[in-house]
């Protein structure tokens, strides 16, 4: 499991810029705390052998499953607690859940700074999810 900043990040595919060639389809990693976006680890050398030779050729747009094969995209974010897929609000929920769950292994552990790292994290998961609340009420009332 990938984690950023206390809060497992989420299995996606999206495009990336290397200087000005854009890559699409890159299995992504990215964080819903602090919005941290990073090319997985498992392909993270094809990846920048891929943003080198395209950007040589001076191509502006590549797709990445066009280049590199890998059997299972699956299988890349198996390990990944949600994907880009599933409802907004109960990717927040389960990092809520998660961060929680650390939070009590701060505390018997006496790891104030982690305590306090983790107390920041729920406080902005919780704006996020008060906001997905907000917005889901303002779209059944439309």
């Amino acid at each position: 499991m990938s984690f950023c900043c206390g809060a497992s990040m989420i299995g996606t595919k999206g495009t990336l810029r290397h200087i000005q060639t854009h890559i699409h389809n890159v299995p992504l990693l990215f964080c819903p705390v602090c919005q941290r976006v990073e090319v997985h680890y498992r392909i993270e050398p094809e990846y920048e052998i891929l943003a080198e030779y395209a950007h040589g050729d001076g191509a502006y747009e590549v797709d990445f499953l066009d280049y590199v094969d890998y059997a299972d995209s699956d299988e890349l974010f198996e390990n990944c607690t949600n994907h880009e897929q599933e409802d907004p609000l109960e990717i927040v929920k389960t990092q809520i859940d998660s961060a929680l769950d650390l939070l009590m292994l701060a505390k018997q552990w006496g790891d104030f700074e982690w305590e306090q790292q983790l107390k920041r994290r729920l406080a902005v998961m919780s704006e996020r999810k008060a906001k997905l609340k907000r917005q889901r009420a303002a779209q059944h009332r439309a």
